[in-house]
């Protein structure tokens, strides 16, 4: 079996019981069960949810996306071998942690394959909470161009490229576009203040106005344990992007959780310690794989200029990447996951016929 049969690249396709439209999004699919399979699910699995709670499979795939497009490699490699599992061994881990550690659950109830988790349904924070503690990536091109206030934080003259801030910042921008909100301009990804969100948090799914400092305190200590753990491995942790959102527990209430994926090469910077010491930055994140495609192309402003992208996009399929390009990226991911976690990543030889068998024999899932 070659390399490229090891990859799941399409994951909408499985053959689970749904009644809804599958929902595909950049890495991931989430299929929402039927209400008699999330009710009977519930109660065989003993889950931790009031009974009627909608339930979804949510499967992962190998596809990389940067720059807002989905990349390929030449052979039929339609994605990263290991990726997949890698981010979620990496989510499942600070999850746990986060969990044990007393800060909040996750909406994650069951693992059944390293590809697969079984989610309670959540009304996402549409707010991607973004946390930085040194000045690069996106950030530094702005401050470099003279931009120093960020999304009403004011930075001071004088840093540097890669530098530590002073203190960790918190620069949310939107998750979606959202409309009618004062002072908010309606596109996606666009940066907002504490004050915009203070002023409008039910605009932003917030219950009420006192979990707008609840989630920053689960971002500041979730980056906090992270960060300190990842030191103790020679990592820094450079910035992460969190989600929110909340769900209800065993007695019906709503409480906040994490949810998506945190901590993983997906959403964060992770350089290596040891060489950052010494001057350098060695990336143990994609983005490495994004500052590789910077030098790739000869024009890398297509990649960087939002107004240029039906260009990116055709750069996109038009480009499949050397293998050893995504193999390097592909040792990228299981390296840091097998750090981070103490354990060998278990790599699926095929992971659509595992996972189907899986929910076909343990989950009834599949007709």
């Amino acid at each position: 079996m070659s390399i490229a049969d090891s990859i799941l690249s399409v994951n909408n396709d499985l053959p689970i019981r749904t009644d809804l439209p599958v929902h595909s999004g950049k890495v991931r699919s989430v299929y929402w069960l039927t209400a008699q399979d999330s009710r009977r699910l519930i109660e065989e699995k003993s889950y931790p949810v009031p009974s009627d709670t909608p339930l979804a499979i949510m499967v992962i795939s190998d596809r990389i996306s940067a720059f807002d497009c989905i990349w390929h490699g030449e052979g039929g490699m339609l994605g990263v071998p290991g990726k997949g599992a890698a981010l979620n061994a990496i989510s499942n881990h600070w999850f746990k942690l986060f969990k044990q550690q007393g800060l909040a659950d996750s909406h994650i109830l069951d693992i059944p394959h390293p590809f697969v988790w079984i989610v309670q349904k959540a009304k996402p924070v549409l707010i991607e909470a973004i946390c930085r503690q040194y000045i690069t990536g996106s950030m530094w091109r702005a401050y470099e161009k003279g931009e120093r206030d960020f999304c009403g934080i004011q930075l001071e003259e004088g840093l540097s490229q890669d530098s530590k801030l002073t203190n960790l910042l918190m620069t949310p921008s939107t998750k979606g576009i959202l409309k009618g909100i004062p002072n908010v301009p309606e596109a996606d990804d666009v940066n907002i203040t504490r004050q915009n969100i203070l002023d409008n948090y039910l605009a932003f799914n917030f219950e009420n106005q006192s979990d707008v400092s609840l989630y920053e305190n689960l971002l500041t200590e979730g980056f906090a344990l992270i960060s300190q753990n990842l030191a103790e491995l020679g990592q820094v942790f450079v910035d992460t992007k969190f989600e929110f959102g909340y769900v209800k527990d065993l007695d019906g209430n709503n409480k906040l959780i994490y949810m998506d994926e945190v901590g993983t090469p997906d959403s964060s910077r992770i350089w290596d310690a040891q060489q950052y010491a010494q001057g350098r930055v060695v990336e143990n994140s994609k983005e490495g794989f994004r500052q590789l495609l910077l030098s790739h192309f000869p024009d890398p402003d297509i990649l960087l200029n939002k107004n240029r992208m039906p260009e990116r996009q055709k750069l996109a399929t038009d480009n499949a990447l050397p293998p050893e390009v995504l193999m390097q990226v592909a040792k990228t991911y299981v390296d840091i996951a097998e750090k981070i976690t103490g354990q060998t990543l278990t790599m699926s030889k095929n992971p659509k016929a595992e996972i189907i068998q899986i929910l076909k024999k343990n989950y009834q899932l599949i007709d």
